[in-house]
């Protein structure tokens, strides 16, 4: 029986036993070339295991000032900049996540505009982005408000380029019976007329500078004077906005088509503001009315800078804002370009320089200025100790008139800047005018120089 038995045994074949392929060199590299997940690394440390965690329920757990700081960096690396607003603005103050949402939405931006922050960038255009894409009756204002919380202690400058007007339907021929029923339900036109920014600038506490154009970046063929209307309602609305909004210091208006009426309300609301140090409102149809007031709020604020350029002021509208520079004691720099201040205004100003002992800078260019401005301006520069730079291009001074300035020129010391280009004067008495500039500045630098060293 035993014989019988190994017999059989010897004629089975073989037992096969299976070798560890790491054992063999050649199939090793052959594992390793097939097998696209094998790896020799070690298991992952707990630690960035649960600092993965951390990063992929971010949103739904945020975890970030209770973590050690290199593993607070490591986060902080790892997290996408898609999460939502709620979840980081008030979490993450870190300006390398800051500047991933920067890029990843507008690509590389100029950062020193915004105080070097990052943080305070994506909050300033985000906001602006809001507001420009803002239609009236469509866009829920809740959009905006529920902004507020998470960016009013970042935001401190706002520049608009474009306001959206209501959707108005098409107009669409009616029964009578129909139109009275509509008239007669109060609902003809839409709530506002574009964003209201009562609800807003109130509550925006660092708030410093407001840029605003209302118009519609774009439209091409679509072009309609109605999408460049900033209606009295529009007005009435910004002037409440700006009184509430105590820090504001920089307010520009342009390219809005203000004209007396809105100019006239808005400096009403405007008088006695206690932070405003800047206001502009160039490239729309201001005239003398709109001047006036303007004057008045000369005399009754803290501006350091007016630019009222390229509006519709003439003489009557000069004088008054001569009256108030006269007894202005704020102002640095008056920027009057493109109006059509004619002789009558420009004597008005010149007059203003006499008593003025504050203005540094003065812009008259293309004013319809000529001889009987510039008779009167050199007798001003001749008694005037404090300007420094004015720009009278672009006028018909004449050869006369260029003599006379060379001659009142003559005796200021404190002009180191003085624009003459086409006034129609002679070259001899623009070379003059420039040979005195360059002494008065040699003497500027070296009146700063002592003054540094005496400190």
């Amino acid at each position: 029986m035993d014989e019988t038995v190994a017999k059989t045994l010897l004629r089975m074949d073989p037992p096969v036993f299976k070798s560890n392929p790491a054992a063999d060199p050649r199939k090793m590299r052959r594992i390793i070339a097939e097998d696209a997940e094998w790896s020799l690394a070690v298991v992952p440390l707990l630690t960035n295991l649960c600092l993965q965690h951390i990063v992929s329920n971010f949103e739904a757990q945020p975890m970030l000032d209770d973590l050690l700081p290199s593993h607070k960096i490591y986060v902080l690396e790892k997290l996408p900049p898609s999460l939502p607003l709620h979840v980081t603005a008030n979490l993450i103050s870190d300006e390398g996540y800051w500047k991933k949402c920067c890029v990843q939405r507008w690509g590389l931006g100029d950062v020193t505009e915004y105080g070097n922050s990052w943080k305070r960038m994506f909050f300033e255009r985000h906001l602006e982005n809001i507001i420009e894409l803002f239609i009236p009756d469509v866009t829920d204002t809740k959009v905006v408000l529920d902004m507020v919380p998470l960016c009013k202690n970042y935001v401190k400058r706002l520049t608009i380029s474009q306001l959206l007007p209501p959707i108005r339907d098409p107009q669409k021929p009616e029964e009578d019976d129909s139109s009275d029923s509509a008239s007669d339900s109060g609902n003809d036109g839409p709530s506002m007329d574009h964003f209201d920014f009562g609800v807003l600038l109130d509550k925006l506490i660092y708030l410093e500078e407001l840029h605003l154009s209302y118009g519609v970046k774009g439209c091409g063929m679509n072009f309609d004077w109605n999408l460049f209307e900033f209606t009295f309602r529009d007005c009435e609305s910004l002037a409440k906005a700006l009184k509430s909004c105590k820090t504001l210091k920089v307010l520009r208006i342009h390219q809005s088509r203000v004209d007396d009426e809105k100019c006239r309300l808005l400096v009403n609301y405007l008088l006695d503001h206690p932070a405003l140090l800047e206001l502009n409102l160039s490239h729309n149809l201001i005239g003398d009315r709109g001047a006036r007031a303007i004057g008045k709020l000369l005399n009754r604020s803290c501006l350091h800078i007016l630019s009222v350029y390229d509006n519709q002021i003439r003489g009557p509208g000069a004088q008054a804002l001569g009256h108030a520079l006269s007894k202005n004691t704020s102002l640095l720099s008056l920027n009057l370009r493109l109006n059509r201040l004619g002789d009558e205004g420009g004597q008005a100003i010149a007059q203003a320089l006499v008593k003025n002992q504050t203005l540094l800078s003065l812009h008259l260019g293309s004013n319809q200025l000529s001889e009987p401005t510039a008779i009167v301006l050199s007798q001003a520069l001749a008694k005037n100790s404090t300007l420094k730079s004015i720009n009278l291009s672009c006028n018909r001074l004449g050869v006369d008139g260029g003599k006379v300035l060379e001659e009142g020129m003559s005796h200021n010391s404190t002009v180191v800047d003085c624009d003459v280009r086409l006034t129609y004067i002679e070259q001899e008495s623009e070379v003059c005018i420039s040979q005195i500039l360059r002494s008065n500045l040699s003497k500027t630098c070296r009146k700063h120089t002592i003054e540094a060293n005496i400190k």
